[in-house]
């Protein structure tokens, strides 16, 4: 009970403090930050760190996003609760959990298949029913459940990648950094009328997208960016 309390209240703190007073105030959204325990996404040796105003390592060169960062990113889907939603890159799962409170379904892929499969047992531990974790090449999106009410994509993209786009529903949203390890923006991408529409939002820093359509680990390199299994 004693860690029960402590992080429940660390958890509170956090959406009061790092989400709501930096502007994301939507009801829903901040629910879902205070139900999902984001601490049990993490290794135990860094779980008393979970609710900082940081990203974290997970293990396989990869991090869980700021919590800031992953309010922000499903702000912008602006979910309502029935969509079927896609997340490109499920590293430890609490992204996909989040947006699990917030719609009807997600597909989440992630190509490390230690992660898919730690994340795809956390996740049916933790009573998100409503997932399913894929190991596949990311960058080609989930056709099979296409198409999507919104798309996540957890990491950095040279360009936006065909597929996903191609697999966006009618009037619904595509949000993603594009950069490399020099820098990212976090961008928008809105599917209108068969065409789509561009915001940036804020220059953010993500791990690289690999696959088909993202970067080579030698081109990553080349541009400064750190080696990564």
């Amino acid at each position: 009970m004693e860690d029960y309390d402590r992080y429940t209240i660390a958890r509170a703190e956090m959406v009061n403090e790092q989400i709501a007073r930096r502007g994301l105030r939507n009801p829903r959204l901040l629910r879902a930050l205070q139900r999902v325990p984001r601490h049990l996404f993490l290794p135990l040796a860094l779980r008393d760190h979970a609710y900082e105003d940081r990203p974290l390592p997970i293990g396989m060169g990869q991090t869980i996003s700021q919590p800031y960062i992953v309010a922000l990113m499903t702000s912008l889907l602006a979910l309502e609760g029935d969509e079927m939603v896609l997340e490109i890159g499920t590293g430890s799962g609490y992204q996909a959990a989040v947006l699990a409170e917030m719609a009807r379904m997600v597909h989440t892929v992630e190509r490390h298949e230690d992660l898919a499969n730690a994340a795809r047992s956390r996740l049916v531990r933790l009573g998100y029913y409503n997932t399913q974790v894929h190991c596949a090449d990311g960058s080609l999106g989930w056709p099979e459940a296409a198409p999507y009410h919104g798309i996540i994509v957890t990491a950095a993209a040279a360009h936006t990648p065909e597929p996903l786009l191609e697999q966006l529903a009618e009037g619904s949203r595509l949000v993603l950094p594009v950069g490399d390890s020099r820098g990212q923006i976090l961008q928008v991408w809105t599917r209108e009328a068969g065409r789509f529409e561009t915001q940036d939002v804020l220059p953010v820093s993500f791990v690289p997208l690999r696959g088909k359509y993202g970067w080579s680990p030698e081109d990553w390199q080349d541009l400064g960016g750190a080696a990564e299994p």
